[in-house]
Formats: structure tokens, C-alpha cells, sequence
């Protein structure tokens, strides 16, 4: 057995990323495939304990998450660099993350009174997750211009205080030519 895992071992470290991530998404195809018949036996073997209870914590874990954690992983993959591991938790956060993201859109969905949901509902209510540039961009605009407001306030409160001191300077200055 220990011989086996070194062969394994050192047959991995000569294998390329591309190859490496073909096995892992072989792997967990085949994982999926034998937790799929593995659920399928359960259904007929009620009696046995032991079996029960290892898929109640595989089908907690699974319950949890939103997506099947595979296409996930996939997707990711797809849009990381081929040099980056992805951590299990990592999997299961963005996991969890992009079920949030869809409760929100359903609850914005919901938001509409009619019963049939159209294209256009759909896109008003991922406008923030697809627009996100560009309202950061607009929301920094909109700092610039605030902050271009205040600095105009500012000097618009040191002209009028000057004002203020040149006129009571000429008013005192006219009290005392009278006496």
C-alpha cells in the first residue's frame, strides 16, 4: 500500500498542471458518480446504520451548499490563473456566496407584483452584481464633485468672513472720524 502511494507520488510530480487538473475534475466526476449510487443503495438499505450516518454528513455538507461544489470549482478554475490552489474552504464560501447573491435577485424578483418574470425584471435586478464598475466609477465621481463643492464652500466662508472684517474695519474706522 505505501509502495502504491509513492508510485502515485512521484508519478504526480512528473505530470503537467493541465494534467493534474484533468485527473482532480476526473476525480470528483467519479466522487459525484459514487455518492450518486451510493445515495441510490441507501434508499433501499434503511436497516444499516453505518451507511446512514456517513451520507447524512456527506448530504448535510451537500444540503448547505446552493451548487453542485464541482461546477463551482470548475467555474473558478476556468477564470483563475493555472498556477493558483484553490483551499476547500475557498470552494465552499464561494459557494455559499453565489447563493446569496441568487436569494437577492429572487427577493428583488419577488418584489414585482406580476407572476411571470420577464428578461427585463431579471436585468434590473442584477444591475448592481453586472454594473459594478461602473457605479464604483460613478460613485467616485461623485465624491470628486462633492469634494470640489466643499472646497468651494470653504472659500466661499473665507471671502465672506473677510468681507464681514473689512466692513466692521471702515464702520469703526467712520465712529471715530465723527467724534
Amino acid at each position: 500500500m505505501i509502495y502504491e502511494i509513492q508510485n502515485m507520488e512521484y508519478y504526480y510530480e512528473e505530470l503537467d498542471s493541465e494534467e493534474i487538473d484533468e485527473m482532480e475534475e476526473t476525480a470528483i466526476d467519479e466522487e459525484d458518480e459514487n455518492s450518486d449510487e451510493t445515495n441510490d443503495s441507501d434508499e433501499t438499505d434503511d436497516d444499516d446504520p453505518d451507511t446512514i450516518g456517513d451520507d447524512e454528513v456527506i448530504g448535510e455538507e451537500d444540503e448547505s451548499l446552493p451548487f453542485a461544489k464541482a461546477e463551482v470549482v470548475r467555474l473558478m478554475k476556468q477564470n483563475l490563473d493555472s498556477d493558483k490552489m484553490i483551499r476547500e474552504r475557498v470552494k465552499v464560501e464561494m459557494n455559499r456566496f453565489l447563493g446569496d447573491v441568487l436569494k437577492s435577485v429572487c427577493k428583488q424578483l419577488n418584489e414585482y407584483p406580476y407572476t411571470t418574470i420577464e428578461y427585463e425584471m431579471l436585468k434590473e435586478s442584477t444591475y448592481p452584481y453586472t454594473n459594478i464598475e461602473r457605479i464604483n466609477q460613478e460613485k467616485e465621481r461623485i465624491l470628486l464633485h462633492l469634494e470640489a463643492i466643499k472646497a468651494d464652500c470653504n472659500a466661499l466662508a473665507m471671502d465672506v468672513k473677510k468681507t464681514l472684517r473689512q466692513k466692521d474695519v471702515i464702520e469703526e474706522d467712520e465712529d471715530f472720524q465723527e467724534i
